[in-house]
C-alpha cells in the first residue's frame, strides 16, 4: 500500500497555494483564503465526548455539555481515523504550541487531512516554541471527510469530537469547521491548568501604554474581539487566556474574529487584519469581484476569518501581560434592563461569573444558526469547560482579592426595550465609549447609585468618553417610556437568573444576585 505524502510545517504561502490547487477554497479580492464548512457552520456540542477512567471520573462536570465515552470506543475510532488518514494520498503535519507562558505551553502535533486546516491551526496557535516545552505533548487528528457510525462508535451522528486527556490525544472528524480544533486545545488547558493554580478563561486581553491590563469576558457575539481590538490599546489576545500569580497570558498565537457585518469604520484593526493568509470561513463573496459580503448571512451568522496576530498592528508580541486592573463582563441583555455599565463588588462578581448571562446572536453551535435569546453561560463559556464551575469562580475570586482589581457589567444588547419589540441595541461606537471610561479612569471619579432589585452600581452622571451615551441610558427603567413594562421584563430577568442559579444554591455567593423588590 502506497503511504501518503507528508507535507510538514509548510510555510504559510506554501498551504495557501496548496487549498487553492486541491479546490477547498478560492482566494478572495482582500488576499484571503475563503472556505466553506458545509453543513456544519458553527460548534456540534451534541458531538463532543471526553473519555472517562479513573482518573477523569471525579474531575469532570459530566453531562450534556462535558459526556462521556469509553477508552475502548476512542481507541477503536483513533484507529480507525488513522487508517483513514494512512489511505490519503497527502497529508499535512504541524508543530505547533499552545499557551505563551513558557511554564504552561503545550507542543501539540497535528495531522490535517486538509491544507486549509492547516493553514487555520497556523493562525490560530503559537507555531514557534518560547523554549524547549517541560509540558508533555499532545498528538491531534483532524480527519474532516471521514465519517463516524454512530451504532458501531458509540456516537450520535456523523461526527465527533474527541478528548483523552489521559493519553492526551485529541481526535476531530466528521466536520470542516475549523473551531472545534481552536476549542479542543482550549479545552486541554481548562482542564489542566486550576490543578496549577492558573484561572484559563474565556476572555480577550488588551494593554494601555502605561501597561495596565484589562480582560473582557464574553460569549461569542458580545463583542469581546472588537472592543478588546482597539486602535488605542495594545491587543495581547483576543479570546483565550490564562491568569496567574505573574499576570495574564495568550493561550493562542491568532485571533479568530466574527466577520458578520465588519465595517471598517467599526472595526479598523480586524478589517485591516483580513489579508494573504488569513482564513475566512462561510464569508460570501461576489461571483465577479471576489469582495467579501460581510452582510450576507445567507449560509450562516456564523462567519468566521481566522489570522495571527502579527497580523494586528498594535499587539503585544510576546502575548503576556500583568495583573489587570480592570475586568469586564460583556452581557448581551436582550431584555433592555440590564445598565450600560455597571461596578460590581467581588461577590457580585463571582454571581455575574457563575452566571454567564448573555444572548445567542448569531450562535457558533450546530442548530441555533439565527436564533436569538437569552442565555446563561457558567464562566462566560460552559461548553469549553470541563471542571465543575465553581473550581474556576474560587480561582477568580482569588485573583481579584490578591489584585484589588476592579469588575465591571458592561450590556452590549438592548436598552429601552427588549429586542424587537421597541428596545434599541447599544451602537459599537457607545459601548467602546463605555470601556474607554473605564480604563481610562474615569469611572472611579464618578458618584453611583443603586439599581433597586439588582443591587448594582450605576453613575449617577456620564462619565467622561461617554459622550456617545444618552444620559437617561445610565439608568435602565428611565430609557423605558412604559415604566410597566420595565418592572414587567425587569422582573422576568430576575426570575430567570434565580431559577438559574439554583444549582449553586447552598453558595454564599447566591446572596449577591438580584432580588425581587418585594423581597429587598
Amino acid at each position: 500500500m502506497t503511504m501518503p505524502f507528508i507535507y510538514k510545517n509548510l510555510g504559510r504561502e506554501a498551504l495557501l497555494q496548496m487549498a487553492i490547487e486541491r479546490g477547498e477554497g478560492v482566494l478572495s479580492s482582500n488576499g484571503a483564503l475563503a472556505v466553506q464548512t458545509g453543513a456544519r457552520t458553527g460548534r456540534s456540542p451534541k458531538d463532543r465526548f471526553i473519555v472517562k477512567n479513573d482518573t477523569t471520573e471525579q474531575l469532570i462536570d459530566w453531562g450534556p455539555i462535558n459526556q462521556p465515552i469509553t477508552i475502548s470506543y476512542f481507541d477503536q475510532l483513533w484507529e480507525r481515523v488513522k487508517n483513514y488518514l494512512s489511505q490519503r494520498d497527502s497529508l499535512f503535519t504541524e508543530e505547533l504550541f499552545v499557551g505563551a507562558d513558557p511554564t504552561y505551553q503545550i507542543p501539540i502535533h497535528l495531522t490535517c487531512e486538509l491544507a486549509w486546516h492547516a493553514l487555520f491551526a497556523q493562525d490560530l496557535f503559537i507555531t514557534e516554541a518560547i523554549h524547549a516545552s517541560a509540558q508533555p505533548l499532545w498528538t491531534v487528528l483532524s480527519a474532516p471527510n471521514f465519517k463516524t457510525d454512530p451504532t458501531r462508535d458509540g456516537v450520535h451522528s456523523d461526527a465527533a469530537i474527541m478528548l483523552d486527556f489521559t493519553n492526551r490525544r485529541f481526535l476531530v472528524c466528521g466536520t470542516h469547521y475549523a473551531g472545534e480544533i481552536k476549542k479542543g486545545m482550549f479545552t486541554v488547558f481548562n482542564f489542566t491548568l486550576p490543578a496549577q493554580q492558573v484561572l484559563p478563561m474565556h476572555c480577550a486581553a488588551n494593554q494601555g501604554i502605561k501597561g495596565d491590563v484589562a480582560l473582557f469576558f464574553g460569549l461569542s457575539g458580545t463583542g469581546k474581539t472588537t472592543l478588546a481590538t482597539d486602535p488605542e490599546r495594545l491587543l495581547i489576545g483576543d479570546d483565550e487566556h490564562g491568569w496567574t500569580s505573574e499576570g495574564v497570558f495568550n493561550f493562542e498565537g491568532g485571533c479568530y474574529a466574527k466577520c458578520i457585518n465588519l465595517s471598517q469604520k467599526n472595526e479598523p484593526e480586524i478589517w485591516n487584519a483580513i489579508h494573504r493568509g488569513a482564513v475566512m470561513e462561510n464569508v460570501v463573496l461576489d461571483p465577479a469581484t471576489r469582495d467579501p459580503q460581510y452582510n450576507d448571512e445567507h449560509l450562516t451568522q456564523n462567519t468566521r476569518v481566522a489570522y495571527p496576530l502579527s497580523y494586528i498592528e498594535n499587539r503585544i508580541a510576546s502575548g503576556r501581560g500583568g495583573h489587570p486592573q480592570n475586568v469586564i463582563f460583556l452581557s448581551c441583555d436582550l431584555y433592555g434592563v440590564l445598565p450600560p455599565v455597571a461596578r460590581l463588588t467581588k461577590e457580585q462578581a463571582a454571581y455575574y461569573f457563575l452566571s454567564g448571562y448573555t444572548a445567542l446572536v448569531g450562535s457558533t453551535e450546530v442548530g441555533t444558526d439565527g436564533v436569538i435569546k437569552p442565555t446563561f453561560s457558567a464562566c462566560f463559556g460552559a461548553p469549553f469547560f470541563p471542571r465543575s464551575p465553581q473550581v474556576y469562580a474560587q480561582l477568580l475570586m482569588d485573583y481579584l482579592h490578591l489584585t484589588k482589581a476592579d469588575v465591571y457589567l458592561v450590556n452590549t444588547g438592548w436598552a429601552g426595550g427588549p429586542y424587537e419589540k421597541g428596545g434599541k441595541r447599544f451602537s459599537i461606537p457607545a459601548t467602546r465609549g463605555v470601556v474607554h471610561a473605564i480604563l481610562n479612569g474615569a469611572m472611579r471619579e464618578i458618584d453611583y447609585k443603586i439599581v433597586p432589585g439588582f443591587n448594582i452600581e450605576i453613575p449617577k452622571t456620564v462619565p467622561a468618553g461617554m459622550e456617545e451615551m444618552a444620559p437617561n441610558l445610565l439608568d435602565p427603567h428611565l430609557a423605558w417610556q412604559n415604566p410597566s413594562a420595565y418592572s414587567f421584563y425587569r422582573d422576568l430577568l430576575i426570575r430567570e437568573f434565580q431559577k438559574n442559579f439554583a444549582k449553586f444554591s447552598g453558595s454564599h455567593i447566591q446572596k449577591a444576585g438580584p432580588v425581587f423588590l418585594k423581597d429587598a
